[in-house]
């Protein structure tokens, strides 16, 4: 894992998912100014540990340690397929979100917040998508407006789960420039990711995972052959086999 301190601790953590271990007794840390790629089969535990992180989920053994963060710290963009379309509001509001998050849902936004959102949208090229109604974007244009959320939020950790599934190559492109982006200014970010060309040639740092941690460090010592298959072997024994494990 790249040199710092660590912003993320878990320590022997198991998180169930109906009622199955979904995490088995993992352990390690994210650190500071870290870009990190989640991978692993379906069903690894890759989406849980994030929701574990955000508090969405509590754990059945084992901690997660925010080291010096406070909730409105941490940003979390979830799976397109978990959010509700449906809702009455258009990209500006749905931007504005982000600086909620620190201000309190009830509170006005302040009118440098405002700017913040207009950079925030331009900044992912919405331009002149302000007042068009979230549900009806595409899925790369509430994608941009997902990212423009989490800029105006400003967090020091950026949660991602799935960002880059079901959208076109060019919002792929522009996306990971706002990524690239917030690793620069140094801030931590965690990826669950599919694509493992994008996430060697993108992320230096990957947590392989199946239910159990198989690795965790530099892209290149991870993703191989070998320890894919691993994590593969692995899964498929958890699928044969769920009770012998969570019984450990």
């Amino acid at each position: 894992m790249s040199a710092g301190a660590p912003v993320i601790t878990i320590d022997d953590l198991t998180l169930a998912y109906r009622r199955q271990p979904a995490v088995h007794h993992a352990s390690g840390a994210f650190t500071e100014g870290s870009l990190t790629a989640i991978i692993g089969p379906n069903g690894a535990g890759k989406s849980t540990l994030l929701k574990g992180i955000m508090g969405l989920i509590d754990p059945s053994t084992g901690s997660i340690r925010l080291n010096g963060l406070k909730r409105h710290d941490v940003a979390y963009l979830p799976q397109a397929g978990d959010l509700d379309r449906s809702f009455p509001m258009d990209v500006a509001d749905l931007v504005a979100l982000g600086a909620s998050r620190k201000s309190g849902w009830f509170r006005a936004i302040a009118q440098g917040d405002l700017a913040r959102v207009d950079e925030a949208i331009a900044a992912v090229g919405l331009r002149g998508f302000e007042r068009r109604a979230i549900h009806t974007l595409s899925g790369g244009q509430l994608q941009r407006a997902l990212f423009a959320r989490m800029l105006v939020q400003d967090a020091r950790v950026l949660l991602l789960d799935e960002p880059f599934t079901a959208i076109d190559m060019r919002t792929t492109l522009d996306l990971l420039a706002v990524v690239r982006r917030w690793h620069g200014e140094g801030r931590t970010i965690i990826a669950v990711l599919h694509d493992l060309e994008l996430v060697r040639e993108h992320f230096p740092d990957t947590l392989l995972i199946a239910r159990e941690i198989v690795d965790w460090g530099a892209t290149a010592r991870v993703l191989t052959p070998e320890k894919l298959r691993e994590a593969r072997t692995l899964s498929e024994n958890w699928i044969e086999d769920p009770y012998s494990r969570s019984a450990a």
